[in-house]
């Protein structure tokens, strides 16, 4: 199909897509110009190359802004594995589910868990940003759980606006350190493994499209991510634990004062000691 050119009614057909879709990858700087003569747009094999390209990123739910990145060649073959071994980890296989789907599996209104979503602390799971393919925003089992412990704190006496203002407080934190531990990832994991390479030539970076390169960034993430996730699970419980056994006994965190006038029963005191203990 080398030169032969194309009207994008043709093109659309070739690439099976709407018109519409051709028009909108133009308009985001997926595709480059046709060649125009007079009044009519001119596609070439390149144009539909190009389209298979993205929509073979957008089947891997790859955003459009991340599809642009590799296109411009900003992100390469290693690059294009580590999100794809992100994604990967967001997807799962699992089917997303609307808000109202969410509120019938867990029982919780509509209404609460849009409020909860508006503030940020629901966040959906993003595949992908087009509809066409199945792709877009939503919730999945994992917000099943979640959710339905959060009602449980309700159910337990825990005010709402309490409630939401501790996970807005949670939430502040957790973003910084999860951009800190990304930038961690960037600077000594992602860096290392493509600067540093063992097979890499000397002084430079390996080859752009290198297998091992790509094998070796989602082996990193693959397994970086639970031990991260531990670490930050681990470290928030024991320190939750101990945060109850300082309320009980009346200590104070900051100045670490001796124990005052203790409240709680010793059966409390010696439960809270035991959480800390495991």
């Amino acid at each position: 199909m080398a030169g032969v050119e194309m009207r994008v009614e043709q093109l659309a057909d070739e690439a099976g897509v709407s018109i519409d879709t051709v028009r909108y990858y133009q308009t985001r700087g997926l595709l480059p110009p046709p060649r125009h003569q007079g009044r009519v747009a001119w596609y070439s094999a390149h144009h539909l190359e190009r389209i298979d390209r993205i929509r073979a990123l957008q089947r891997k739910g790859f955003t459009l802004a991340t599809i642009a990145r590799v296109l411009d060649g900003k992100l390469d073959a290693a690059d294009e594995a580590l999100v794809d071994a992100v994604l990967g980890e967001l997807r799962r296989d699992q089917r997303l589910l609307s808000l109202t789907e969410l509120a019938d599996r867990t029982g919780i209104p509509v209404a609460l868990l849009q409020t909860v979503a508006d503030e940020g602390l629901l966040v959906p799971t993003r595949v992908g940003d087009d509809e066409s393919l199945g792709e877009g925003e939503g919730f999945t089992e994992d917000d099943v759980v979640v959710a339905r412990a959060g009602m449980a704190l309700l159910q337990w006496g825990v005010p709402l606006p309490e409630l939401l203002e501790l996970a807005r407080h949670h939430h502040r934190a957790m973003q910084d350190t999860a951009h800190r531990a990304v930038s961690l990832f960037d600077t000594h994991v992602r860096g290392a493994q493509r600067d540093h390479a063992p097979d890499a030539p000397a002084g430079g970076r390996v080859p752009t499209g290198r297998p091992d390169a790509a094998s070796r960034l989602a082996e990193a993430f693959h397994a970086l991510l639970p031990a991260t996730t531990s670490l930050v699970a681990h470290h928030f419980t024991r320190v939750l634990l101990h945060a109850a056994v300082d309320h009980i006994e009346q200590v104070n965190p900051v100045e670490q004062v001796n124990p005052v006038e203790q409240v709680g029963t010793e059966h409390e005191r010696l439960v809270a000691r035991a959480g800390t203990a495991r």
